[in-house]
C-alpha cells in the first residue's frame, strides 16, 4: 500500500503518516499480519486499558524515554481503532482529529474568543458549562446517561468518585460532614450483618455500599480515592519487598541454621509482625 508523499512534510506529520501508512500495511488483506487482522474494537479493549495505565505508571516514574515509549503504544491503540473504523466506513483518523480540535476551541472561548477568565477554576467552570450546553442541545438533559457513561467507562474507584461528585453539584448532598460519617457507620454496620448472615451476593453489595460511601467521606474531605489506593499499593510492595530482603539476610547468617531461607509460610505471625513493623521504621527512616 502506497502513499502519496507530502511536499516538505513536517517531521511529526511525516512520523504520524509513517504510523497510519504501517498499521494500514498490518490490516491488508494482502499480505498483512493475522494476528491485526484478526482485531475487532471489542477485542482491542484490553489493550487500550493496559496501554493507558502503562503511560500513567511512566509518567509517576517521571523516565522521559518511558513516558515517550508508553505514549507510543497508546497512540498505536488510537490509530488501530480509527484504522478499523476507516475499513468498515464509519469514522477515520481524520474525523478524531477534527472532532477533538473543535471541541478545544469551542470549549476555550477565552483563547478562541472573546471571553476573559481569571484563573484556572473559571476556566474549568467554563468547561462544564459548556459541555452541558452540548448535552442539551444533542438531546442529553438528564444527569443519568452521563453518570451511566462514567460507570461503564471509568475504573470503579474513579467512576464512584466522578458520580458521587455531579451527584452533589446537581443538588443530591448532606448538609454536612457528619451526615457522611453517620452514613459511613451505617454501612459498616449493614456489611458486618450481611458477612456474618447473608449470602455472598448481599455481602458483595453492602461492601460496594462501604466502599461508596468511603469514596464520599474523601471527596469532602477533597482526596483522591484511586491515588490514594495506589500509594498504599505502592507502601504495601516496598514494605514486603524488605520483609523479603531481612529473610534473605537471615538465611546468609551461620546462626540460621539453614542453607536456604525459610519460605513465608513457615513464619509465624508474630515473626511476620516483627518484619513488618521493621521494614516500616526503614522507609520512615528512608523518608527523612
Amino acid at each position: 500500500m502506497t502513499q502519496t508523499p507530502l511536499a516538505n512534510p513536517d517531521p511529526t506529520l511525516a512520523a504520524l503518516q509513517r504510523l497510519i501508512n504501517v498499521v494500514a500495511t498490518l490490516r491488508s488483506p494482502d499480505g498483512g499480519c493475522p494476528w491485526d487482522l484478526a482485531q475487532t474494537p471489542e477485542t482491542l479493549i484490553p489493550y487500550v486499558i493496559e496501554e493507558a495505565y502503562e503511560v500513567v505508571d511512566a509518567i509517576r516514574q517521571g523516565k522521559p524515554e518511558a513516558i515517550a515509549d508508553e505514549l507510543g503504544d497508546l497512540l498505536l491503540q488510537v490509530v488501530l481503532q480509527a484504522q478499523i473504523a476507516s475499513e468498515a466506513q464509519q469514522f477515520s483518523l481524520k474525523e478524531i482529529a477534527e472532532g477533538i480540535t473543535e471541541k478545544l476551541i469551542r470549549r476555550h472561548p477565552h483563547v478562541f474568543g472573546e471571553v476573559t477568565v481569571a484563573d484556572a477554576s473559571e476556566v474549568v467552570q467554563n468547561w462544564e458549562q459548556i459541555k452541558a450546553e452540548e448535552e442539551k442541545a444533542s438531546g442529553i438533559e438528564r444527569l443519568t446517561p452521563r453518570l451511566e457513561r462514567y460507570g461503564r467507562s471509568l475504573p470503579p474507584l474513579t467512576a464512584a468518585l466522578k458520580i458521587s461528585q455531579k451527584a452533589a453539584k446537581a443538588g443530591f448532598e448532606w448538609d454536612s460532614i457528619d451526615g457522611v460519617w453517620d452514613k459511613f457507620h451505617e454501612e459498616l454496620e449493614e456489611f458486618r450483618q450481611a458477612i456474618a448472615h447473608e449470602p455472598k451476593a448481599n455481602q458483595q453489595a453492602e461492601l460496594g455500599d462501604l466502599l461508596f460511601t468511603l469514596v464520599n467521606l474523601a471527596r469532602w474531605h477533597d482526596l483522591d480515592p484511586a491515588e490514594a489506593l495506589h500509594s498504599t499499593n505502592q507502601r504495601f510492595i516496598q514494605r514486603f519487598a524488605l520483609v523479603e530482603e531481612a529473610i534473605l539476610q537471615e538465611s546468609d547468617r551461620p546462626s540460621g541454621g539453614t542453607e536456604y531461607p525459610r519460605p513465608l509460610a513457615d513464619y509465624s505471625l508474630e515473626e511476620l509482625e516483627a518484619l513488618w513493623q521493621s521494614a516500616k521504621a526503614r522507609l520512615k527512616q528512608r523518608e527523612k
